[in-house]
């Protein structure tokens, strides 16, 4: 199944679930919390446990793209030459900066204006997304890179896709 799919039916599940737990019970709050960190404390695990497998590998097959220019941007596209190793690490380097600006953006929405909801949410979405990551399909799941894992990736789909530009090219 699609993961958008899949994922905007565990928002509209758990969005019902949510309305049905009494988060102004301290117990409950503080699980979900618990739940939260949990979940972010995984990605992390699996996303350094990929780290530790690309400088495994340290594949330094020489990677031709062309990197598109930033959306709204004047610049022409460029051509990048690298390693699946650099690009490896580049892109993991990306995976965890967007958690990082995930967990940065819940924890103002909770500890600022005290909005639990999406405290469960993020807690099963982010993990999910983790799995389906690309360099976590090929470097822990086994997966070949090949057909849709072949290097370059497409850049995701939704807001981060649509600030880096269309899809990157290979030479």
């Amino acid at each position: 199944m699609n993961p958008q799919i899949t994922n905007l039916i565990i928002i509209l599940v758990m969005m019902q679930a949510s309305k049905k737990i009494p988060f102004d019970d301290p117990n409950v709050l503080n699980g979900v919390r618990a739940l939260y960190i949990v979940s972010n404390l995984i990605i992390a695990g699996v996303y350094i446990y990929t780290k530790m497998q690309i400088d495994k590998k340290k594949d330094m097959t020489v990677l031709k793209y062309v990197e598109p220019a930033p959306m709204g941007s004047t610049e022409e596209p460029k051509a990048v030459t690298t390693t699946i190793h650099s690009y490896d690490q580049q892109q993991l380097r990306g995976l965890f900066k967007a958690q990082l600006m995930g967990v940065g953006m819940m924890c103002v929405m909770h500890l600022y204006f005290h909005y639990t909801n999406p405290l469960l949410i993020q807690s099963i979405i982010p993990l999910k997304g983790a799995f389906e990551q690309n360099l976590v399909k090929v470097h822990i799941l086994g997966h070949a890179a090949s057909g849709d894992l072949k290097r370059p990736w497409k850049a995701n789909a939704g807001f981060a896709g649509m600030m880096q530009g269309q899809g990157q090219g290979e030479i």
